[in-house]
């Protein structure tokens, strides 16, 4: 059993956090942005809440965090009552959210001359994932942190590896979103065509999805995109977050990514239809558009 501090219960920290507790049993205090939110999550799972980040990391061993993006993650980190104000040495920051290489670097120089480690370690899986415990996270940063720190990643992932050096969990989670974009437009396009081609949608998966054309969204979405049902999942917001992080990274390292930015576009008119909650499947809404 360690002591853990978890910063940030959105859809994904807040089961994330309950894993700790129930499935890891660990010694768990949550810090939540809105109390409430933690007061609820201590009453539910029995562990304890604070009420900043700093507060929440005094005396633990590790500190996860699962945050909107590069400037809610400074916040909780390096500004006023940020958690690394009150991290003891040989603690070890983990950071779950989705945000830059750029920010994980910084954060990895700042922890190790401050004395503790830092890994960033992005997850896929979505919300359906953090609540059964099988995310797959990948990380950055030093071997033996990595080692010591899997044990207490394994309490909400089916899969943990290590990508390389700090910022590489980062990278490989662009990649990851990079993936998406175009399987969610492929088969977006593919359902917009059998239904004008009058196909048996029904057949057709059942058929395609056998062969080299499946996918997890095959397998999981085109249910709710023939139903036209786009109001839960992954949402456009934060698809397009992710996309813009890994636009900005293919323009520093070089890489030509024109689906990425074209399919971005496209969740671009998603958000104008009114759609920016809608999950990243509703590409077909835009097709079907009149």
């Amino acid at each position: 059993m360690a002591k853990v501090a978890f910063l940030g219960l959105g859809v994904m920290g807040y089961p994330m956090a309950g894993h700790l507790k129930n499935k890891g049993g660990h010694d768990v205090t949550v810090y939540n942005r809105t109390t409430a939110k933690a007061e609820k999550w201590a009453a539910q799972f029995g562990g304890k809440f604070a009420k900043t980040p700093a507060e929440a990391a005094k005396g633990q061993d590790f500190v996860m965090a699962c945050v909107g993006n590069d400037n809610d993650l400074h916040d909780v980190t390096l500004g006023k009552d940020g958690a690394f104000q009150a991290m003891g040495k040989g603690t070890i920051f983990v950071d779950h959210t989705t945000a830059s290489a750029e920010i994980a670097r910084e954060l990895y120089a700042a922890a190790r001359k401050t004395g503790f480690d830092f890994i960033d370690a992005p997850v896929s899986g979505g919300q359906a994932g953090a609540e059964n415990g099988a995310l797959t996270v990948m990380c950055g940063g030093d071997e033996a942190i990595f080692n010591k720190a899997k044990p207490v990643i394994d309490a909400y992932a089916r899969a943990c590896n290590l990508m390389g050096a700090p910022g590489s969990g980062q990278l490989a989670k662009m990649c990851n979103q990079i993936c998406i974009a175009g399987v969610v437009q492929g088969l977006a396009e593919a359902l917009h065509f059998a239904k004008k081609s009058d196909l048996d949608i029904e057949k057709l998966i059942a058929t395609i999805s056998k062969g080299a054309a499946q996918s997890w969204q095959m397998e999981n979405r085109y249910k709710t995109m023939d139903a036209g049902k786009f109001d839960f999942g992954f949402a456009v917001d934060w698809m397009r977050k992710d996309l813009s992080i890994c636009l900005a990274e293919a323009r520093k390292n070089g890489a030509t990514l024109p689906v990425t930015a074209l399919v971005d576009q496209f969740y671009a008119d998603v958000q104008k239809m009114g759609g920016s909650r809608w999950d990243t499947s509703s590409l077909l809404a835009r097709l079907e558009r009149k």
